[in-house]
């Protein structure tokens, strides 16, 4: 597809940065595939994802960087270096499996020269995850609340704030920060902020669609106390209680 004579001009014309959009949509698009337990679309997504891959492996080989199996031989590498307990003869430590895993990742960012235990973590990341993967670097350094309390406590001061906010800006600062007190709380509470909301946003949709269901056409003309009334009715309805 890249051959400058007989390849694809779209496919040509294309860079890592380019590219890279596509990659991030074709992975949502394999975790869509297995959140719908649909198997033969998870094959499709998975062969795309791949196609992502070996198109940033090409890119790199044209400029002389790198290639496909280097790419494989790193990972697999990685994957035996972070596993010594099954690819050597290492006893497994006292560690957690999850202790392990993330000692493991600081030593190889140690090794690449990071300065920052929050070095490392991808900006292109969905912003709840990344507020997620931020607060657990802190809290391993013994940067955290000792327990639920105190994020339940910053969320109420943050919201206070954003209240007393007096303009656009204070107000976007503001929100951001009750947002990333919210993940600490959903963390505290061994929540996955990005899953958690994932669910969320898919129950309001299942019950939105209920309550247009109910008022086919006429739903948007209804007042706020009767839309809010099939809004209960949905809730009473996925409980299995009588309308």
């Amino acid at each position: 597809m890249r051959d400058p004579k007989h390849g694809c001009e779209w496919d040509c014309a294309q860079t890592f940065a380019t590219i890279a959009p596509y990659t991030i949509e074709e992975a949502y698009e394999v975790d869509d595939a297995i959140a719908r337990d649909d198997m033969a679309a998870l094959k499709e997504e998975l062969g795309d994802l791949l196609l992502q891959v070996v198109f940033h492996a090409r890119i790199a080989e044209e400029l002389g960087l790198f290639a496909f199996d280097d790419v494989a031989a790193a990972i697999a590498d990685k994957m035996e270096a972070r596993h010594p307990h099954v690819f050597g003869h290492e006893t497994p430590s006292d560690q957690s499996r999850d202790d392990r895993w993330e000692s493991a990742k600081a030593s190889e960012r140690e090794a690449k020269g990071a300065l920052s235990a929050m070095d490392g973590v991808a900006l292109a990341l969905p912003a709840l995850m990344r507020a997620d993967k931020l607060q657990k670097r802190a809290a391993r350094q013994g940067f955290d609340w000792p327990d639920a309390h105190g994020a339940v406590d910053k969320v109420v001061e943050e919201l206070q704030e954003l209240e007393e906010a007096t303009s656009d800006n204070e107000r976007v600062a503001e929100a951001g920060d009750l947002l990333f007190a919210t993940v600490n709380v959903a963390r505290k509470y061994g929540v996955a902020p990005e899953d958690a909301l994932r669910e969320a946003n898919a129950k309001f949709e299942r019950r939105f669609r209920g309550m247009e269901a109910l008022a086919p056409g006429t739903f948007p003309s209804l007042s706020l106390e009767e839309q809010e009334a099939l809004w209960s009715q949905v809730k009473r309805s996925e409980r299995g209680e009588a309308p």
